[in-house]
């Protein structure tokens, strides 16, 4: 028998990113660390050189316009998980990812934005005195999420 509810997938993107060079360095670590698909809202992605693997090439990726759009096609099912320093926020080294989910990460200067933070199914944060770069904060929930950890 298929159980569909087994099997695991998830994605990751940057709402109105800041900086096109760290969607290079997410997209590399996501393309590691098993990605099924990346994604922008806002800004655009253009070619890095920090993206030696191209993996907007080599996975799905993903734009929308805006917040509402890629709301709107979150795939059926899945679990949206803001990443944002929040009092409400869940601490990384305790959460239980879910088997199909979608990580949202915000601009560095501004974050997540109301709407989306909301929206959230979940919200995760990590042991940072100060926000920390988008691709590095990224790159640490994906490693997380390869942990031997229990799954929701």
């Amino acid at each position: 028998m298929n159980d569909n509810f087994v099997k695991e997938y998830f994605g990751i993107g940057i709402q109105n990113g800041k900086t096109p060079e760290n969607l290079g360095v997410l997209w590399r670590t996501a393309q590691n660390l098993g990605a099924s698909f990346i994604f922008t809202i806002g800004n655009r992605y253009a070619k890095q050189a920090c993206d030696t693997h191209n993996a907007v090439d080599s996975i799905p990726y993903f734009h929308y316009e805006n917040f509402e759009d890629f709301y709107n096609n979150l795939p059926k099912g899945a679990r949206l998980v803001g990443v944002e320093l929040d009092e409400n926020a869940t601490d990384l080294e305790t959460f239980e990812h879910p088997r199909r989910c979608v990580y949202l990460l915000g601009a560095e200067d501004n974050g997540l934005t109301k709407k989306a933070i909301e929206k959230c199914h979940y919200l995760v944060k990590f042991k940072s005195e100060k926000s920390l770069n988008v691709s590095v904060a990224g790159s640490i929930v994906l490693y997380d999420r390869g942990l031997n950890k229990p799954r929701s």
